[in-house]
């Protein structure tokens, strides 16, 4: 919606509103200030529309995912390293139902801005040795398995690990 630095700006605005509102004596006017302004801190870490696309996700909405996506204009001026690294996870995620080569390059181009959480991480060389495999390159398949399943410290992605690796086995 706001350039990231508009949303500091805005969360140093309201923050000044607040110690304003406190030294006035309306505390409670503060403390709903001060609620505010940790919106706008929130959305600075986590932008809004990637937040909307993985919701739609989540209910494999994709055309609904696409559209929340297609909101953000200029990702690498709006956007943090990490939400970048999202965006081009989600563009590859979408992308992998129908278009394996441009899904590889928003997924490679995700892992290399790197992720927040080792399982998306996981998830995303998951699916690029997927990817690898259905072009027979079995080595890079192989090494991308074995990162995911580093990554993988809970054992949630354990099923989807073997499947892969038994049919990698099948070439």
């Amino acid at each position: 919606m706001f350039n990231k630095n508009i949303k500091l700006g805005l969360a140093f605005l309201t923050f000044a509103w607040a110690v304003y509102e406190f030294s006035q004596g309306h505390i409670g006017n503060g403390i709903a200030i001060l609620i505010l302004t940790g919106i706008f801190i929130l959305f600075y870490f986590k932008n809004e529309f990637i937040l909307l696309a993985f919701l739609k996700l989540r209910t494999q909405d994709f055309d609904g995912a696409k559209k929340w996506l297609g909101y953000i204009k200029n990702p690498e001026a709006s956007l943090t390293l990490k939400q970048q690294g999202y965006y081009n996870y989600l563009h590859g995620t979408m992308l992998s139902q129908t278009n394996l080569t441009q899904a590889e390059k928003f997924l490679k181009k995700a892992v290399k801005l790197g992720l927040s959480m080792d399982h998306d991480m996981a998830m995303a060389k998951l699916q690029l040795a997927s990817i690898a495999m259905s072009k027979r390159r079995k080595r890079e398949a192989t090494t991308l398995v074995n990162e995911a399943k580093k990554l993988d410290k809970h054992g949630m992605l354990k099923e989807q690990i073997q499947m892969l690796k038994q049919q990698m086995k099948r070439i």
